[in-house]
């Protein structure tokens, strides 16, 4: 069977910088985040690095996620000037170490001049247990966190008087 890979965009009227700001700092995640409630990892974040994800679903139900940060690119400028970041990590929970499900999520941030900072986030999934895996959920799950990172960025920067 076939399954859509969840994902989530959003605009946010927040400088890319800022929105990766809060995408990195995990150890505030428990402040702003209602998919991902905490992220243990160590700090700075780092590529390489393990990860715990704890999640709570919209039911109320928890998850805790083992997964290992595969890339970590901080914002740059291209040549056409529009800025681009990229956060992926890896599923490493026993359903991947069997071959069962597989999972990779990449985040990713643009920027054109002058424009808002756009956030995608998509799950990557494989493996004969996907449905498992629960992909609508998951979608449902990356909905809420993209939207809480708009409330949170757009709040800093409201906060703190910063330039759109």
């Amino acid at each position: 069977m076939a399954y859509e890979h969840p994902k989530a965009t959003v605009e946010i009227d927040a400088p890319l910088e800022v929105v990766w700001r809060v995408m990195v700092e995990t150890e505030k995640y428990a402040a702003w985040n209602p998919f991902v409630v905490r992220a243990e990892t160590a700090q700075p974040a780092a590529a390489g690095n393990p990860i715990i994800l704890h999640v709570t679903w919209a039911n109320g139900g928890r998850a805790r996620s083992p997964e290992r940060i595969s890339a970590l690119e901080p914002p740059v400028v291209g040549e056409d000037r529009v800025g681009a970041a990229y956060l992926a990590d890896v599923y490493e929970g026993w359903p991947a170490r069997l071959g069962l499900v597989r999972g990779v999520r990449h985040q990713r941030l643009t920027q054109p001049p002058g424009g808002p900072t756009r956030y995608e986030t998509v799950e990557e999934f494989s493996g004969p247990l996907v449905g498992l895996a629960g992909p609508d959920r998951v979608t449902e799950g990356f909905r809420r966190h993209a939207q809480a990172l708009k409330v949170r960025a757009e709040t800093l920067v409201n906060e703190s008087g910063l330039d759109h």
